[in-house]
């Protein structure tokens, strides 16, 4: 009876050891198991919590749109522009008084402007940024370039008051190409167009004031091609692109303009002076024949026009005007 007694326990208390074993494994386990679930995660690597941040940051600004709206200027709107070059007076009205009052007179000499014209007038700074000089400059090429610096002032305080600015290059011994890459982040600005000056454009031989300049249309297709590329890669509205003209031979070979380009709106300004009578035989001769898609200017001197046109009469002009300034 012993036996039968005794024999059964030793299975039960190996089976109880076992199970004394299982459960203190499973207990040390869970133990370890509960310590490391309730363990405090780590900090969220920076990358992670960066772009949490970004995903809370505001949406982007809309596109820039032109104050009566739309991102296109080619027969949307007429320009009426202050010519000159910021604290040179003589270079034309633009100088003559500093940003805010040119502001206020730029939108003075817009306002005959806007019962003429069937679309809204943009008025408009068109500031020389490279002013042709009759002794040499530091880098010879005969033309003072201002400070990008001082220009955008005018370009922020024209944005904030609802206008448009042109930037005017006058090389000497330069191009164009160069000149213009050197203004990039003016014309970045998505209210900042470009015009070029052939009367300027000298070659290695010539000096500004004795001879009038020319520029060859290659050099000028060239900057059309560079400017639109900024235009498209920069998502930008489109832009003026001013040629300046009062002789054919200034801009020779002017049909082969290259005007396939929709991010620019082209204008050849006739910017001669003098009596009406001069200055309307140099319009009919300048607008004769002109490249597709490009419209005209006309530009008014207060002081070396006889008489100076007013805005009734400036709109008489035909083929009208569509880009008007005052030097």
């Amino acid at each position: 009876m012993q036996e039968q007694t005794d024999g059964p326990k030793a299975p039960r208390q190996v089976g109880g050891a076992l199970a004394v074993c299982v459960v203190a494994g499973f207990c040390a386990l869970g133990g370890f198991a509960t310590g490391w679930l309730w363990r405090p995660l780590p900090p969220k690597p920076a990358v992670v919590l960066a772009h949490a941040a970004h995903k809370r940051l505001p949406p982007p600004p809309p596109p820039y749109t032109f104050p009566a709206g739309g991102r296109v200027l080619a027969g949307a709107y007429r320009f009426v522009a202050l010519y000159g070059s910021p604290d040179e007076p003589a270079l034309g009205a633009l100088g003559q008084q500093g940003i805010a009052d040119a502001v206020s007179r730029a939108k003075q000499v817009a306002d005959p402007y806007r019962p003429l014209s069937s679309q809204p007038i943009l008025p408009a700074f068109e500031i020389i940024a490279t002013v042709a000089s009759g002794t040499p400059t530091e880098n010879g090429d005969y033309s003072r370039e201002v400070d990008p610096a001082k220009i955008m002032d005018w370009v922020h305080a024209a944005r904030d008051a609802g206008m448009y600015v042109v930037i005017d290059l006058q090389p000497g011994r330069s191009d164009f190409l160069s000149q213009a890459k050197q203004y990039e982040t003016v014309l970045r600005e998505p209210n900042v167009g470009l015009a070029l000056d052939p009367e300027w454009r000298l070659t290695q031989s010539q000096r500004p004031l004795e001879q009038i300049g020319s520029v060859g249309i290659d050099e000028v297709n060239g900057v059309a091609s560079w400017l639109s590329s900024l235009v498209a890669t920069e998502h930008l509205p489109q832009k003026l692109f001013v040629l300046h003209q009062f002789r054919l031979d200034m801009l020779p070979s002017r049909e082969l303009l290259n005007t396939a380009h929709p991010e620019l709106a082209f204008v050849i300004q006739m910017d001669g002076q003098g009596d009406q009578p001069a200055k309307q035989n140099t319009w009919q001769a300048i607008t004769a024949s002109p490249p597709p898609n490009v419209e005209f200017g006309w530009k008014n001197f207060y002081m070396k026009d006889s008489p100076m046109l007013d805005p009734a009469a400036t709109m008489q002009i035909a083929p009208q005007p569509w880009y008007v300034s005052y030097q």
